[in-house]
């Protein structure tokens, strides 16, 4: 696992926030918020899993930091790798080279390209395509389809590929491991974590927060696109006393093997977001703070945005 002496982030992102201009039923153009101050770090010789709901804005974190957001988004917040300012310039002559991104949807692979291609990209070569498929347990004839001749676990790992190919310093993996078996999934989990000793970052987005405890260094939280806990994997792995946030707590909970209790009530509309603590209106602990802008503080080794816990 990472030395707790981190030095410079990677990557660093601080008050993220993302909007997106829309026409509601009276053909009015509004904003809809669905990113708030949110706040990560990937340090070298780390990997930071983030998990939280669906709709959370986790999948949205990972384009940001790629550049690959709609023409409607409006960003705001600090973006940097290794201390400098992410700009399009920046993310174009890094995206593909040093940052790697494994994308969550098998679409984003070229359907009229066949996927040797695709995977060698400008400067790969034959060997490595060769080598990392092999690792990936793809056949040397894979080199020769298109994707649409792919199984789903194919493909996703046609993805994988692509993504280390190039010996990124940086991975943005986002959801990896659907369509993947058991087997696959933890060695493709595994290769992230030998690729994280030999000091490369991986930002790593997921709903399978087994898996991802079985080789992360640190957990982000997400909750209604905001960060409510960031804190060491081993904290989830105690259990719910050592985590700080109530939505942690929930969550950790609402796992199978745990109590499989489900939290009451539902995440927040981006359209329709309460005052203050975005968790409060499910909160059994919520007192007047709650309804106050609340930061992110330091709390036991970990960070929390929450007015109340201890």
């Amino acid at each position: 696992m990472a030395n707790d002496k981190k030095g410079q982030p990677l990557l660093e992102v601080e008050g993220l926030t993302i909007s997106f201009n829309r026409y509601d039923r009276g053909w009015n153009k509004v904003d809809l918020e669905v990113i708030h101050f949110l706040d990560i770090e990937v340090f070298p010789g780390e990997i930071l899993a983030v998990v939280g709901s669906s709709g959370s804005g986790k999948s949205l974190l990972a384009h940001s930091v790629l550049g690959i957001l709609p023409g409607n988004a409006n960003i705001s917040g600090t973006m940097k790798y290794k201390g400098k300012t992410l700009t399009e310039k920046l993310r174009k002559k890094l995206r593909g080279h040093e940052i790697a991104f494994i994308p969550q949807s098998v679409d984003f692979l070229d359907p009229l390209m066949k996927v040797g291609a695709q995977a060698k990209g400008v400067k790969g070569t034959d060997e490595q395509m060769r080598r990392v498929f092999k690792r990936y347990g793809l056949d040397e004839k894979t080199a020769d389809l298109y994707p649409f001749q792919l199984s789903g676990g194919m493909a996703r790992r046609v993805l994988i590929s692509t993504a280390v190919m190039q010996e990124p310093e940086l991975i943005v993996a986002d959801e990896p491991t659907p369509g993947l078996d058991l087997t696959m999934a933890m060695e493709t989990l595994t290769h992230f974590r030998e690729f994280a000793d030999e000091g490369g970052g991986v930002l790593l987005i997921t709903h399978d927060i087994d898996l991802a405890l079985g080789v992360a260094d640190r957990i982000a939280v997400f909750y209604a696109g905001t960060t409510v806990e960031v804190c060491a994997a081993r904290d989830f792995q105690q259990g719910k006393d050592a985590l700080r946030h109530p939505y942690s707590k929930a969550f950790l909970d609402a796992l199978p093997q745990n109590d499989f209790r489900p939290i009451g009530g539902t995440q927040p509309y981006a359209g329709n977001l309460p005052e203050g603590c975005l968790f409060a209106d499910r909160c059994p602990q919520r007192t007047e703070a709650c309804g106050q802008d609340v930061p992110m503080r330091d709390l036991r080794g970990g960070k929390v945005r929450c007015a109340h816990a201890t």
